[in-house]
């Protein structure tokens, strides 16, 4: 059995609907003379939270150096893995010979990254910072797969807090180790 609802007869006014499209009005007029809220993008950018979590990139000692030693933690931490590193063995007559290994090429597919900061987090070495770059653009998919010099390029020179480089100040912590 079906029940139904009695409703209240509407008013003349109320037929005729004028209440109803001067509560529009209204709102349409406050919202024309209210103080405008869109960005004119690119020409104007929008202020960038501290704790934005931006494009990953690679990151190059105060020397000039690569930071990353390809230990690919990085790599195995990516949920949807989209980095991958190609190790390569530094030459043992190179001045840097002392530190384990670098890259040969590195590669981010930012189509797949999802921007968690977990590269960042696991990075022993600091070298891949999460910058705030959040304008990525490219004609194809080729352009968002970002290999090695690109990452370096975006990324720029961030002081070490690392030895790895110094044999003198690596040989004076392992003095004070003992």
């Amino acid at each position: 059995m079906a029940l139904v609802v009695q409703r209240k007869p509407l008013s003349w006014l109320e037929n005729t609907y004028i209440p109803q499209i001067l509560g529009g009005m209204k709102i349409t007029l406050k919202h024309m003379f209210a103080p405008k809220v869109t960005l004119e993008y690119p020409e104007e950018r929008p202020v960038i939270p501290e704790n934005y979590r931006g494009v990953p990139t690679l990151v190059k000692d105060p020397n000039g150096r690569v930071k990353c030693v390809s230990c690919q933690l990085c790599e195995f931490v990516c949920p949807p893995k989209a980095i991958r590193i190609w190790p390569g063995e530094i030459p043992e007559e190179a001045e840097t010979a002392h530190v384990e290994k670098e890259p040969d090429d590195f590669e981010i597919d930012m189509l797949r990254c999802i921007y968690c900061g977990l590269c960042e987090e696991v990075c022993p070495e600091e070298a891949i910072f999460l910058q705030d770059t959040f304008s990525v653009t490219g004609y194809s998919r080729d352009e968002f797969k970002f290999r090695k010099d690109k990452l370096l390029q975006l990324g720029g020179t961030l002081p070490d807090k690392h030895y790895k480089w110094d044999k003198k100040k690596e040989a004076a912590l392992r003095g004070n180790e003992h």
